[in-house]
């Protein structure tokens, strides 16, 4: 996982987000449907509310990778960068277009209103 990282909190939680911005589960809800075979926040559970951890399907700190018998549709749902990079997904250069193209795949693509 990431390290050596800093964020700034700049808007209170949950809220001011963009108008287009409407994701169709909560992040608590995602947790407990095993999104990433168990991998999904697990290594920062001090930096979000306690109670999107209660019902969670999360694999054990010790374990590597996922577990796909955790998603709840029993599918393995992690490929490599290399496909993405290969899928047009993401540039190799550029890693920031991973988070272009994940937010829209976790939250579903933006509603209008």
């Amino acid at each position: 996982m990431q390290t050596g990282y800093r964020y700034a909190l700049v808007e209170p939680a949950g809220r001011n987000f963009d108008p287009d911005f409407r994701p169709e589960l909560t992040p608590r809800q995602m947790l407990e449907l095993g999104v990433f075979g168990g991998r999904y926040l697990r290594d920062c559970k001090k930096e979000f509310p306690a109670a999107w951890f209660r019902r969670t399907r999360l694999l054990p700190q010790d374990r590597l990778g996922h577990d796909p018998k955790l998603n709840f549709f029993g599918a393995d749902a992690s490929q490599p960068l290399k496909v993405w990079q290969q899928k047009g997904w993401v540039q190799p250069q550029d890693p920031r277009g991973l988070v272009l193209v994940v937010l829209p795949l976790l939250f579903g693509p933006p509603q209008r209103r």
